[in-house]
This record gives C-alpha cells, structure tokens and sequence, in this order.
C-alpha cells in the first residue's frame, strides 16, 4: 500500500490569508459557516472502501491545517444511476446542497445546464497546481460556455485484459496483440473451441449494463473505424450529433457477431446490471474469462482487504491495446472518462471546498489517490513519478493510453444519447434487431434526445 503522505505545512500569511477568506464565505440554509459537507459515491460492496479511507485521511489533515473548521463527509450508498438522481435532487436546494460533491464527466454538462453547479475560474486562476493537469482531463470538465466545473481527480483507459491460463489451453501466444477486430474474432473463436469452459469474450452490452456498454463496449469499437482525428459521434464544426455511419453499424455488427456466434457471455447473464461485479470478482480469478474489454481500474477490486483479494493477478493476466477497426492508423483506440470534485450553485461555503480540494489535490495525495483507486494520473508531476509508475503492474500501460485516448461529446445530451446506444446494442444482442433496424432505431432515438441537432453522414 502507499506511504502516508505528509501533511504540507501552510505558514502563517496563508493561514491569515484562509482565514480571511473564509470569513467572507456565504452560509446556505444547510451550513455552518465553519464546516464543509462532502458528498461522494459510496460503493454498495461493504468490502471496498477506497474512497471513504482516503476522505478520512484528508478531512484529518485538512481540520489539523485549519483549527477550528470541520469537515462532515456525506456518503450516497447507490448504483450509479441511482446516486446521480439522488445527487441532483440535493443540489436543488441550499438546504441540502452540500459544499462539495463528486461528479461523474457523463453527467457534468447536464448538472451545469441545470444551473447545479458554480464555475471555478476564479479559484483555478489562482492555484498554481492547476497548470500540473494535463490538458485532456481540464478539458473534461470544461462546459460551452468556456468556464471550468471541476477538478478531475484522475482519469481511466480501457483495452483488452485477456487471461494468459485460457490462451495456454487455446494455443494462443502470452503476448497477444490484436491488428484489427478480426484478430480479436478469430481468437474468441479459438477459444470457444479448445476451451469449453470458458467464455471467449466479454464485451458490455444493452441497458442494464449502463455507460458501460456504452464506453466499454460500443465505443470503444466505434472510435476505432475512422482515422482517430475526428469525433464519430459528434460533429464539433457544426455543433450537431452525427447520424447515419457505417462506422456506427460496423460496430452493431462486431456486437452481433459475439452474441449470434456465442463468443460472448449467455445473453442472460449479459444483460444483468450485476455481471460487471461477476466479471471482477468471479470469472477473471477464476480463469472462467478468455478476453475482457475492460477498464484500467480493475485491479482496484484485488488488492488486499478489497474481499476479492487476487494477489497473482499481473502474473496471470496479460494486457492488449484496443485495435482500430483494420488496423488503421493511429492502431489503437482508447476511451476516457473520469470523476471531478465540483462545488454546487447553491453551497453555502464555496471558498471552504475549494481549499479542500487544494488538500486532496496537493502532489503526495494525489498520488496516493491515483495508487489506491487503480486511477490514472492527470497531473503530470505524479505522472512521472517513478513511485507512482511502478506502483502497480499496468499503470504504465494504462497511463500512456492517456496520450492518444478520447473523451465523450460529454454535452448535456449525451446521457440521453448513451442510452439510444445502449438500446441499439440490445437489439442486435437478443436479436430482436437486425444491425441496419437497430441503427435507423438510434437515428430516430438521436433526433428526439437532441431536438433534432443531427447531421448525416
């Protein structure tokens, strides 16, 4: 596990200075004007508690650097989905608006279109450590209007993890790397034939499954069939959502072929809110998992008191770029999303959160955070810290992703935009719908979720 950070001293001006400002601070209905209330997701898997530690060591170090505040953390125990609607049904009102909360880059423009959310320009311009983040992760955060709603706390990437025990049996090499889709194809397939036991592949699919299918899944296929220089879903020139592209089909069709062929989990077990969970504790420990399109923070679930402990893990386990679609230039594809800690609209002590996370967003925490939580780093004096790079196998593979990834049209209409992939994918999993139905499905679902922003190409 990693060193406890020391505590950064603050010297006497900065105190005078914090003491100052906080003084002027506005107090909601809901506050005290010496205490800041910090909402954060609480996994529903009372054995992983990452996020609640780490919080208990920084609200401790930031009361010892501020005598006489207090910071009262108010965990949301809930599914994803779940925590977003209870989110924003609290950053409604200064009565319940916490001080500071933890947003998801999915859903940020849609809390700042809803007016949720406080731009932080005029704290960032004045803390040095912002020029620290690359410029991919600020951008994340970044609304149309050009202001800034959160500092990212670390990013992802996502590839292909594939178990070195299922290859052996298949006659597949340890150092597999896939070309194209096909070669990804044509493995599944070996798979599926010298090891009855295992299921080839698992690519996220369908509603249930969530932005998981969406990220994991579908664009990470669809971001992989142009030359990666422009965006697939989104037309940033015209500012309209993109319609109608055989790359969108091309990539139903990959889906339709794992689930018509049987290359992928039991369409029941696909279609399961729950099978991520299995996916992590179950069938990759087990060897029960041939490839995985997956996410870099999985290793967080088996590290030592996670209740998956699975310390052979980087032994047993090797790691794949995502191929484009032919084998295209740039040759890989990966996607990105990430968390940033963000200050409501209505807080009642703005200036108080953001000297929070000025602590949780000092160098030594921030590396801390990143090793804990299997993230990735957006600062990029952890990124090159050597602490931070061997701290775990596959952080370099992963952060080096980051470079060349992409980032979702993360406008306010792309919740709804996410779920007309979701139900697209479904179609051609259960084989309800062929892939040109499911893709004139999304076209028509497009128009509707973005008031007919929609270009054709």
């Amino acid at each position: 596990m990693p060193m406890r950070p020391t505590a950064v001293p603050l010297s006497l001006a900065a105190l005078a200075f914090a003491a100052t400002a906080l003084t002027g601070c506005g107090s909601g209905s809901g506050s005290s004007p010496d205490t800041v209330k910090i909402s954060f997701k609480q996994s529903t898997d009372n054995s992983i508690h990452v996020m609640d530690d780490y919080l208990a060591g920084i609200k401790k170090e930031f009361e010892k650097k501020y005598p006489g505040k207090k910071v009262q953390l108010v965990p949301i125990k809930a599914p994803d989905s779940e925590y977003y609607t209870k989110l924003q049904q609290m950053l409604r009102s200064p009565k319940t608006a916490p001080d500071l909360v933890y947003e998801d880059t999915f859903l940020i423009n849609s809390d700042i279109t809803s007016g949720y959310l406080k731009p932080l320009d005029p704290y960032l311009d004045k803390w040095a450590d912002w020029d620290q983040f690359i410029d991919t992760a600020k951008a994340a955060a970044k609304a149309e209007d050009g202001k800034t709603y959160g500092v990212p706390d670390g990013t992802d990437t996502r590839g292909l993890w594939f178990d070195k025990r299922v290859f052996a049996k298949a006659g597949l090499p340890a150092d597999w790397q896939p070309k194209t889709w096909d070669d990804i194809l044509t493995a599944a397939r070996t798979i599926k034939e010298k090891v009855p036991g295992a299921t080839p592949l698992n690519v996220y699919t369908g509603k249930p499954a969530g932005e998981a299918a969406t990220m994991q899944g579908f664009e990470m296929l669809l971001y992989g069939t142009n030359d990666g220089t422009s965006d697939p879903l989104y037309d940033s020139a015209s500012k309209k959502w993109i319609a109608g592209t055989q790359g969108f089909k091309d990539a139903l069709a990959f889906v339709e072929t794992v689930y018509k062929e049987k290359l992928g989990p039991d369409v029941s077990d696909a279609l399961d809110p729950n099978f991520g969970t299995r996916v992590r504790g179950e069938l990759l420990p087990q060897g029960k998992l041939g490839i995985d399109l997956d996410g870099s923070w999985l290793p967080q679930d088996w590290l030592s008191g996670s209740g998956h402990e699975w310390p052979d893990w980087s032994k047993q386990l090797g790691l794949a770029h995502m191929p484009t679609q032919h084998g295209q230039a740039p040759g890989k594809v990966s996607m990105s999303g990430g968390w940033t800690w963000s200050i409501p609209a209505k807080a009642g002590n703005p200036d108080l959160a953001f000297d929070f996370v000025k602590t949780m967003q000092t160098k030594a925490n921030a590396q801390k955070w990143y090793i804990a939580n299997s993230g990735i780093a957006v600062r990029k004096d952890v990124a090159a810290d050597p602490t931070y790079v061997q701290a775990q196998p596959g952080i370099k593979f992963f952060t080096d992703l980051v470079a060349s990834t992409h980032y979702r049209p993360a406008y306010p209409a792309y919740p709804k935009v996410s779920t007309a992939i979701q139900e697209a994918m479904e179609g051609v999993t259960t084989g309800d719908a062929s892939v040109d139905k499911a893709a004139s499905g999304y076209d028509d679902a497009l128009k509707a979720a973005t008031n007919n922003q929609v270009v054709q190409k």
